[in-house]
This record gives structure tokens, C-alpha cells and sequence, in this order.
């Protein structure tokens, strides 16, 4: 397992290549389960979470464009106390 602030040190074009490589791995992992062969099932939740971890630094590598704003909701008429009339 690798800690973030190792991911935080790389280049972006590493983190695409361990975040390949960690898919290609998951996929592997997928199907030595199917058939019975995986001996290491706790390698399953490692792998995942690197993929995560390498997935976030990189969204927060990327610069996100301005939310568009959107109208605001049409509000409800304010309802009258003192019940019927």
C-alpha cells in the first residue's frame, strides 16, 4: 500500500502509468478469483484503494472550470397560519 503523499511526489504522467498498471493488475486479480486461483484475496482492497488515491490526487492535479449557475428554484407560496378559512 502507498501513501498518498508518494503520489503527491510524482509527475502526472507517473501516476498514469501506476494507475495502468494497478487496472491491469485488478483485472488479473479479477480473474485468478473466477477460477479459483487467488491465494491473496486482501491484494483485491490494496489494489482498489491505490486506484483511488492515485485517482483523486489526480483530480486535484487538474484544474475544474466554473460551475455554470443555475437559476434559482421558483419558491413555494408561504402557507398561512391559523389553518382553514
Amino acid at each position: 500500500m502507498t501513501k498518498v503523499s508518494e503520489y503527491r511526489d510524482r509527475s502526472v504522467d507517473q501516476l498514469n502509468d501506476d494507475l495502468n498498471r494497478l487496472k491491469k493488475e485488478q483485472f488479473n486479480l479479477r480473474f485468478q478469483r473466477a477460477s479459483g486461483q487467488l491465494e491473496n484475496t486482501a491484494r483485491f482492497r490494496v489494489v482498489r484503494h491505490d486506484i483511488a488515491r492515485i485517482m483523486t490526487v489526480l483530480s486535484q492535479r487538474t484544474p475544474k472550470a466554473e460551475p455554470a449557475k443555475a437559476a434559482a428554484p421558483a419558491k413555494k407560496p408561504a402557507k398561512r397560519a391559523g389553518g382553514k378559512k
